[in-house]
């Protein structure tokens, strides 16, 4: 029987092959793109899902409220906050402390050679005790994970890293050698680990005991202060069996208002909460170890696109399906006088669909690899497919395959099914209303098609304008034809990065150097609490803080509203204000504010003058209060502003080399990094470019997958109604008044969906430009295009059918008659 069927079914779908092409296709896209969508979203969010109790074990972090009502937020917690927690805090399993740190090399002894094996810029660093290695399983190749890092200078290694250092070497034959970390720390190895084979963001490589961190001399400020807190420093606990998240935080909100002795003024609230393991691969807010954090309304807007995509090439199938009726009737007709039930005609059409949808479904299997690596550069680097390593996909595709083959057969198999023998063989299969109803229902899912892809349309447009606004909008400063790097920040020798600059300034290419802590607006962000005081009520403020030479506004073409620049000097003796923080300090004018005094460290600073605001992170923020410093003594930044390129392109080359060789003057065994400013702008707005790019492609395989049901619907209106256009002819219809007659009624159908398109799309655009303090507006124009894009897809589509019909010779069609 189900051989039957299947034979039927290809019989079918060959003599119908442009259909079945159609129908395929349509189908073939939707079920690619969701696989490629599913490959995603499931490697998002399996991050971090195998550890054993993972949904027990949180990270604490801070959240700091100052008295303006700004927030900020920080991975780390005070330092002495893990000893406590451990001996004061109950309910809790493990507490588990480290400590992050960037070193700039790892040396290797290696008893052959007269100099060891030297690697720049290492990454995946931590200080860490037993403690971490009882949150995550790890499994021990080599040592004991009590005893590993119960001394200062032990360091375990993972697999991968053995492998790098010790190249060839058994992993029991690495233990007991040694690594040096830039010259000032030696560690005896005491322990290899294997790297945990999951998706995961603990992607550590090397853990140095964390008792090193006393005589390494890394952490900056007082480690045994409760008021010094640093994202570098963090602590992660495992929460005891029925030990609730809230109960743990009310317990450390206590222990920190019991430690904590404030200083003086401060105001600032300080909160400590707990978040999930499954939350460091979501949470921007909180910094993810440097590694890559995925957005969940991204992830969920990809799953409708897939959704979408895959509506499409359903309503695809139903409207063809549907209006290819009138053709089977006599066959079902005949089929039901022969004695088949209507339970067999419904398994007939629908293993039609099932094998169409099967042979779609192997298409997306073949077309998955090359789409993954057309869009390498949106996927993330560990995404894979391959259906050996990952059953789950083929129960994906098994489900897709069933559900897709349901949803776009059983309405035509129960629509077909349906006919009258009698009414059919007498060629009265539509003496009812059942044409109409299925015309309705054919005009519903097309405009549900076109709804859709107008949507895309004009999401992709709007996109695109916010972009080009964010990326072209005057931020407040210069941002062309600048450069900048970072000194040497171990750099122990003060009088070079004054001797560097002069031999910067000196490069002919260069226009101007300025030294600071970092440029006007990017993600590294240093704030301090400031105090002024005006006889009342003083006014206790969360500043934005900067450190600049006099060059600083000039380079950068800050606009100095009031008062006079800062003078040159490596300790802070004055401030340049910003206009918000003016306003914030209650000054109407900046004038104002000139020759005011404001406390900041135990230091009364003059304000000498208040500049024009500028954005100091992306537009996404708004402009916060801000004060720059004179203090040059620990800003590390060299920015340059180079002349202006000539035709043949050689100019900034050139000053790119030149700047190379005085660097390694003073840090030969350091690579030079020298990054333009306009670039780093636009790394802001990075997260809406790969949004804009989605959206063009999804856009255009929601318009190619309408325009192919577009297609067919013309193709099969048209061949209905050819004795129609015949006698049309005859009685002397032009061939633009048959095009139009066959097209009016589908560009209605485009009008009425623009109608409904339009008010869904202006809600969810105004939804998502909420993202952003500063944006641009949703224009008339941008529907108007987008009505107009569509209109003339759809002539375009619908002209090459219509008018082939238009122009076929009427004696043909008539001929019959």
């Amino acid at each position: 029987m189900i051989r039957n069927y299947l034979t039927i079914a290809l019989r079918t779908l060959w003599k119908h092959r442009v259909f079945t092409a159609i129908n395929m296709a349509g189908l073939a896209i939707g079920i690619s793109a969701s696989l490629v969508i599913y490959l995603l979203v499931q490697y998002d969010f399996s991050f971090d899902k195998f550890h054993k109790d993972g949904d027990r074990i949180y990270r604490i972090v801070s959240r700091f409220t100052s008295p303006d009502g700004q927030v900020h937020k920080n991975p780390g917690v005070p330092v002495p906050m893990a000893d406590a927690v451990r001996n004061e805090v109950t309910g809790l399993q493990v507490v588990a402390p480290f400590h992050t740190w960037s070193a700039e090399k790892i040396s290797v002894p290696d008893s052959r050679k007269a100099k060891p094996v030297v690697h720049k810029s290492p990454e995946g660093i931590i200080f860490a005790d037993q403690h971490y290695f009882e949150l995550l399983q790890y499994e021990w190749v080599a040592g004991s994970g009590k005893t590993a890092l119960q001394q200062p200078n032990q360091v375990v290694l993972s697999t991968a890293g053995a492998a790098l250092y010790f190249p060839g070497v058994k992993p029991e034959e690495v233990v007991g050698r040694e690594l040096y970390f830039d010259d000032n720390i030696r560690c005896t190895i005491t322990g290899i680990v294997k790297d945990l084979t999951g998706n995961t963001d603990f992607t550590f490589k090397t853990f140095i005991s964390y008792s090193t961190l006393d005589k390494a001399g890394i952490m900056s400020g007082d480690p045994l202060s409760w008021n010094n807190t640093s994202g570098d420093s963090q602590l992660f606990i495992k929460l005891s069996p029925g030990v609730t998240a809230g109960k743990i935080e009310t317990a450390i909100h206590t222990l920190f208002n019991k430690h904590q002795k404030p200083g003086k003024d401060d105001n600032t609230k300080t909160a400590h909460l707990l978040q999930p393991l499954q939350d460091l691969h979501f949470n921007t807010d909180y910094r993810n170890f440097d590694q890559r954090t995925a957005h969940k309304p991204t992830l969920y807007g990809l799953l409708a696109i897939a959704a979408f995509l895959l509506l499409l090439g359903i309503i695809n199938f139903i409207n063809l399906a549907t209006a290819q009726s009138s053709q089977r009737a006599k066959e079902i007709g005949i089929r039901k006088t022969l004695g088949s039930l209507k339970t067999q005609l419904v398994l007939q059409f629908l293993s039609e669909t099932f094998l169409l949808t099967l042979m779609a479904t192997m298409l997306s299997v073949i077309t998955t690899p090359l789409l993954l690596k057309a869009f390498s550069g949106f996927l993330p680097a560990g995404l894979h497919f391959n259906l050996v390593q990952q059953p789950g996909i083929l129960l994906f595709l098994l489900a897709l395959l069933i559900g897709v083959s349901i949803l776009a057969g059983f309405y035509p198999a129960l629509i077909l099914s349906g006919y009258k023998p009698i009414l059919v063989l007498k060629n009265q299969a539509y003496a009812n209303t059942g044409k109409t109803r299925n015309a309705w229902l054919r005009k519903s899912l097309t405009v549900s098609q076109f709804v859709i892809a107008q949507v895309f349309i004009m999401a992709t447009i709007l996109v695109s304008k916010q972009i080009h606004y964010a990326i072209n909008m005057d931020m407040g400063f210069r941002k062309d034809a600048i450069v900048y790097f970072s000194t040497n920040y171990r750099d122990t020798v003060r009088t070079n990065k004054k001797v560097l600059m002069n031999k910067l300034a000196a490069i002919p290419e260069v226009a101007m150097v300025s030294l600071s802590n970092n440029p006007p607006s990017g993600n590294s962000v240093w704030s301090t609490t400031m105090i002024y005081k005006d006889g009342n009520k003083p006014i206790e403020s969360n500043v934005q803080l900067k450190y600049a030479d006099t060059n600083y506004i000039k380079l950068f073409r800050l606009t100095l509203l009031a008062g006079q620049n800062i003078i040159q000097s490596d300790t802070a003796s004055q401030l340049l204000i910003n206009k918000t923080y003016a306003h914030v300090l209650g000054f109407r004018q900046p004038q104002d504010a000139v020759g005011k005094y404001i406390e900041w460290n135990n230091k009364k600073l003059p304000v000498v003058g208040v500049v024009a605001d500028f954005h100091q992170r992306s537009l996404h923020e708004a402009i916060k209060p801000l004060a720059i410093s004179n203090g040059t003594n620990i800003a590390l930044t060299i920015n340059m502003l180079l002349h202006p390129q000539n035709d043949a392109g050689t100019v900034w080359p050139a000053a790119i080399k030149k700047m190379e060789k005085a660097w390694k003057e003073f840090y030969p065994e350091m690579d030079f990094s020298a990054s333009f400013y306009d670039e780093q702008i636009a790394q802001f707005y990075e997260n809406e470019q790969r949004v804009s790019t989605l959206l063009i492609w999804a856009t255009a395989l929601t318009i190619f997958i309408s325009c192919l049901g577009l297609l067919g619907l013309v193709m099969y209106t048209t061949s209905v109604r050819v004795k129609e256009i015949g006698v049309r002819k005859v009685l002397g219809a032009s061939v633009t008044q048959l095009v139009a007659l066959l097209s009016r009624d589908f560009m209605a159908l485009v009008l009425l969906a623009f109608v409904i398109a339009t008010p869904v799309a202006w809600l969810g655009m105004h939804q998502w430009l909420e993202n952003f303090a500063y944006r641009t507006s949703v224009s008339a124009w941008v529907f108007v295009l987008s009505a107009a894009i569509m209109m003339i897809i759809t002539l375009f589509t619908l002209g090459f059918q219509t008018v082939r019909a238009a122009l076929a010779n009427p004696v043909k069609s008539l001929r019959s008659e």
